[in-house]
């Protein structure tokens, strides 16, 4: 099984962020499926302040071309995506219109 961490900004609004982590108390069943048929094990979202960190843990047959291109075929997917970015901002320096970014591994012990 392979790991990915990803990191993305919430915009700083306390109550944005407050609706933001009851929206995933609540995820949409559709989101769900989405997720595990993608080859996605676990998923687990931390927050510090208004940053976002994200575990993922994949099976063999994860890709992120498989996901993204099955998650521009999904309407519901993209209806989630597109409420989420009423929440989120890119991280600093991204390319525009980036969302979550994949997070380089430094240390492991």
């Amino acid at each position: 099984m392979r790991r990915y961490c990803l990191a993305v900004d919430l915009k700083d609004d306390p109550e944005l962020i407050a609706e933001y982590e009851l929206w995933h108390r609540k995820v949409w069943p559709e989101i769900i499926e989405s997720i595990r048929s993608s080859g996605i094990e676990d998923m687990t979202i931390y927050r510090y302040s208004n940053r976002l960190f994200m575990i993922m843990e994949v099976n063999d047959g994860f890709s992120f071309e498989k996901k993204a291109a099955a998650d521009l075929a999904d309407p519901k997917v993209q209806e989630w995506e597109e409420f989420m970015w009423n929440f989120q901002q890119a991280i600093p320096g991204v390319k525009s219109g980036e969302k979550w970014v994949l997070m380089e591994k430094i240390f492991q012990l």
